[in-house]
Parts: C-alpha cells; sequence; structure tokens
C-alpha cells in the first residue's frame, strides 16, 4: 500500500477526531496527531496542509455527512410529519454513531477566540444544509401541510434548532433516549404546538 494512500488520510482523521475531540484544537499538537496515527509529519502535511486544514477537513465532514443523512432520511417518506420524523431519526442514529465528530460540530459554533482556526469556514454549509430544511418546509405549505402565514425560514430554524437542542442535550445529560419514539413526539410537537386550542361554539 502506497505511504500516501486512502487508509493513510483515515488514520490521520481518525487520531486527529479523538484528539480535538477530547483535548480541543489549540490543546492538540500535530505531533500528538502523528504519532496517534502511526505516520510521518510529512504524511498529514500532504493531505492536509497544516493542523487548521486538518480540522477544517473533520468540520466540513461533519457538515456534509449530515446533509446527506438528511436528504436522503426526507427521501424515505412523501409527508412532512414522515420527512420530519424520518430526520430527526436519522440525525439520532447519526449522533451515536459519530459522537465525537458532532461534539466538534457544536464546539465550533460556540468556540472562544484562538479554540478553533481562525479562518475556519462553516456557515456556508450551516446555511446550505438550512436551505434544505427550508425547501421541504415552503412544499409542505404548498400543499396545504403546514400554515403558510409562518415564514418558512422561521419553521426551518425552530425544528433544526430544536433537534440540535435535543443532540446537545443529550451529550449533558445521556439518560433522555434519542431515538425514533422520541422523533415521533418532537415532531408531533412542533406541528402541533403547546399553544391550547380554542373550543368552538356550539
Amino acid at each position: 500500500m502506497s505511504k500516501h494512500g486512502p487508509e493513510t488520510r483515515r488514520q490521520i482523521l481518525r487520531a486527529a477526531l479523538r484528539r480535538f475531540a477530547n483535548g480541543g484544537y489549540a490543546a492538540t499538537s500535530v505531533q500528538q496527531i502523528v504519532g496517534d496515527a502511526k505516520v510521518s509529519k510529512p504524511a498529514l502535511y500532504y493531505y492536509f496542509h497544516d493542523k487548521a486544514g486538518l480540522f477544517q477537513a473533520l468540520v466540513s465532514e461533519a457538515h456534509d455527512e449530515r446533509l446527506q443523512v438528511v436528504q436522503q432520511a426526507a427521501a424515505r417518506k412523501p409527508d412532512i410529519r414522515g420527512q420530519l420524523i424520518e430526520i430527526l431519526a436519522a440525525l439520532f442514529d447519526y449522533f451515536h454513531q459519530n459522537r465525537e465528530l458532532t461534539r466538534i460540530a457544536f464546539a465550533t459554533a460556540f468556540a472562544a477566540p484562538g479554540e478553533v482556526p481562525s479562518d475556519l469556514r462553516y456557515l456556508d454549509q450551516c446555511q446550505r444544509n438550512l436551505k434544505f430544511m427550508r425547501s421541504l418546509i415552503k412544499r409542505a405549505q404548498a400543499d396545504g401541510e403546514l400554515n403558510d402565514h409562518f415564514d418558512a425560514r422561521d419553521l426551518a430554524y425552530g425544528f433544526y434548532g430544536q433537534a440540535h437542542l435535543y443532540i446537545a442535550s443529550h451529550l449533558l445529560m445521556p439518560d433522555y433516549r434519542l431515538n425514533r419514539r422520541a422523533a415521533e413526539r418532537i415532531v408531533d410537537l412542533f406541528l402541533a404546538g403547546a399553544g391550547a386550542k380554542k373550543k368552538r361554539r356550539a
């Protein structure tokens, strides 16, 4: 196998992911990463140029994979309730299988200066992912499944924000089970709202 093959790149990414997720970007050194990956520094620089480039690759991977997960999940159902449940259940599954990568993605959004690379790019990917969710909601509004008095962007933020809050909370309080049944409850709350419904007069 070539020393500059795809497996070498994966080894470096896996080692960096563990270090960044558990020790943070600033506290992690290139030497620690190459030591864990059992590769040379030139091998790391061949793929990622520097530590910042390696961190960028992981953040981009997290956003790209989540978009793919959401798109594939939405395609499994024709109605908005089914789509939202599939999306949320798939995001929960992705989180359980990629806890460290998810932790990095969340930490990036709230990092203080110096805790992540200064030129880190991820906002465009966040907007891209949100745009897909907004397109689903606008289609559901056009089909009469959702109230079109609400702004589609606000609804997209509301659903995505709710999903992310549950995932972030699970990192702190792992006793709450994130599974399909939880996804159904969360989606039904989102669609129905918590406000009391006015009774019609006879």
